[in-house]
């Protein structure tokens, strides 16, 4: 079904004309050999062109269409009209002078064969520069000497005849293709994606721009050893795909991993996401909702908005071309060895996915700071609330990132990874003013307040957005009065540098009938230091309709549960971050009371 959906996309693609037709392919070509028409070198033109990464500006290689180039794990195979140093002028920097000049007798040999009988000016040319090119004295040539050790470190080059670039030749163009036509086929079989009689493909051609993968490409589909074929198949004949399916599909994979502003990183997983028809304004749509920043968060509001009202998504000059019909891939890929591993593969109409991000982000909805600007909370801002901050490798658990995502997208329950990571986190970490680090933040609660209810938690009792003031939750009220606690400990002692929190939170909210006593004995005390009495009658007032919310089992003495679950865990940490937030809106209400007053 992947391989399908991309030869799908493909066939869209070259439909429009935005990529590649078979035979042909786009490479990253670093230098082009300017030859005369007799096939002397005259210089070496370099291609490279500046790119902004980040902050820095950096040289690379330009992207250009050339034939088809093989596949090569091992052995000498030569490319058309674009390949390395070492098949087109017979040195390298890898140390095996011998082998060099092999490739380049491949190369010569290729070219020859392609190119003869045509007699046009830059056939020739090409054809005269193989017959007439010595390696053994190529590294003393005038034109490569003084930028010798930049073209032998591996790119790729170009020939260029009379400033044009001989791939681009018509006559050169219909001499490539016809040697492909005329290519007799190896194996033959019905095609497991096209459904076709056809050549299947014994290697398929590498994906590029998987991070982790080999920079030169890794596999998707690959056999190479006996353990792993069947039946006397060997290499890719076990699974066959024809030449032409197999051609496609790499190309398709290659050219949405190219496009680094419709790709996302999760973890160690490279996501990929495109609609059946090929309009990108769908990728631009979802790329934006599933990993919003400041910046769009009205725009995804709106999006939501139109979704909810039934109305064509309205943005910018998508308004009336977006179907929420429209079949919409997302492949999710890892790097693995010398192979690319799938992580997961969903597909669903356009408005589906979106009604599922939705209701994700209406789980994840919280009570936030007054100066947090951030509604919608990307899947990697939520990933990043399990690692530890103060770590060198700040990258989430890899199964876990994968999950995440497939259930936001799917609309299934989160994995239970995910939560015991933010709940791990919880119980590491400390309060840290100077290095801004928060036990619980509103991203943790967030995700506890969405695990929760995408898991069926909330069946029991209906989990809000902000403090829910009704609930009879032991553990939410629980939560709730230690929040409560804290408060009074910090009235009391203004400044105070380490709570309650500090030595008591993870306890409490594990083991609440060994620490609550403890901490209204540290209540009384801190109540004292209050002068404000007034405050004081709300404060005892607040806990007093609390602990009357919690029911006293038998064998207590008071009203506490000895254990909390996980999932009551949960619940403890949201009531005591709704009853915070509370008081912090509360403070800065009348904050802004004394400055209209002044």
């Amino acid at each position: 079904m992947i391989l399908q959906s991309l030869v799908e996309y493909y066939e869209a693609l070259e439909k429009k004309g935005e990529i590649t037709r078979p035979g042909w392919c786009k490479a990253k070509i670093s230098f082009a050999l300017d030859i005369s028409e007799k096939g002397d070198l005259l210089g070496v033109i370099p291609l490279k062109i500046e790119k902004q990464k980040g902050k820095k500006t950096v040289m690379e290689p330009r992207q250009m269409e050339v034939p088809e180039m093989v596949t090569r794990s091992s052995g000498v195979s030569a490319n058309f009209l674009c390949d390395n140093s070492g098949y087109f002028l017979g040195i390298d920097n890898k140390g095996k002078p011998k082998r060099s000049k092999e490739c380049f007798a491949a190369a010569k040999n290729k070219h020859l064969e392609i190119l003869e009988g045509i007699e046009g000016t830059t056939a020739r040319a090409v054809c005269s520069f193989f017959e007439s090119w010595n390696p053994d004295s190529a590294a003393e040539h005038a034109a490569i000497k003084d930028s010798l050790d930049e073209i032998i470190s591996g790119g790729n080059l170009i020939f260029c005849v009379n400033g044009d670039w001989v791939q681009d030749e018509h006559e050169i163009r219909e001499a490539w293709e016809n040697s492909k036509g005329n290519v007799e086929w190896e194996n033959e079989g019905i095609c497991l994606v096209t459904g076709q009689k056809t050549e299947i493909s014994r290697i398929h051609g590498l994906i590029k721009g998987v991070p982790g993968a080999q920079s030169s490409g890794a596999a998707l589909v690959s056999f190479n050893a006996p353990a792993f074929e069947s039946y006397g198949k060997e290499q890719s004949y076990n699974a066959p795909v024809g030449t032409y399916a197999a051609y496609a599909y790499t190309t398709a994979l290659n050219h949405l991993l190219a496009d680094r502003s419709h790709t996302s990183q999760i973890g160690d997983t490279t996501v990929v996401y495109w609609a059946e028809d090929g309009d990108e304004k769908y990728q631009n749509i979802f790329g934006g909702a599933v990993d919003p920043s400041v910046d769009n968060q009205y725009i995804i509001d709106g999006v939501f908005k139109s979704l909810e009202a039934g109305k064509p998504i309205a943005v910018d000059e998508a308004e009336e071309s977006l179907s929420l019909e429209q079949k919409f891939y997302i492949l999710g890929l890892a790097p693995n060895a010398a192979r690319i591993a799938v992580r997961f593969f969903y597909q669903d109409s356009f408005g589906n996915i979106l009604r599922h991000l939705k209701e994700h982000y209406d789980r994840m909805e919280i009570v936030r700071p007054a100066a947090d600007e951030m509604r919608y909370m990307g899947i990697w801002r939520m990933l990043q609330e399990t690692v530890n901050k103060k770590s060198r490798d700040k990258k989430p658990v890899s199964n876990m990132a994968g999950s995440v995502y497939r259930a936001v997208i799917s609309g299934g329950q989160y994995p239970a990874s995910l939560f015991l990571g933010v709940m791990g986190r919880i119980r590491a970490e400390q309060d840290d003013k100077d290095s801004h680090n928060r036990k619980i933040t509103k991203g943790r609660a967030a995700i506890i307040k969405a695990y929760l209810i995408g898991n069926g938690y909330d069946k029991k009792e209906e989990i809000t957005v902000s403090l829910n003031e009704d609930s009879r939750n032991v553990a939410y009220t629980l939560g709730r009065e230690f929040a409560v606690l804290e408060a009074i400990q910090e009235e009391a002692n203004p400044g105070i540098n380490a709570t309650i929190k500090d030595k008591y939170f993870n306890s409490a909210c594990a083991t609440p009938a060994a620490i609550f006593p403890v901490l209204f004995k540290l209540k009384n005390s801190h109540i004292r230091k209050i002068k404000n009495r007034g405050r004081v009658v709300d404060l005892e007032k607040l806990l007093g309709e609390l602990q009357n919310r919690i029911p006293v089992t038998e064998g207590q003495t008071v009203p506490c549960p000895r254990r909390l679950s996980l999932e009551e865990q949960g619940m403890f940490i949201l009531g005591y971050y709704h009853q915070n937030q509370k008081r912090y809106e509360k403070k800065v209400k009348e904050e802004e009371q004394d400055v209209r007053g002044n």
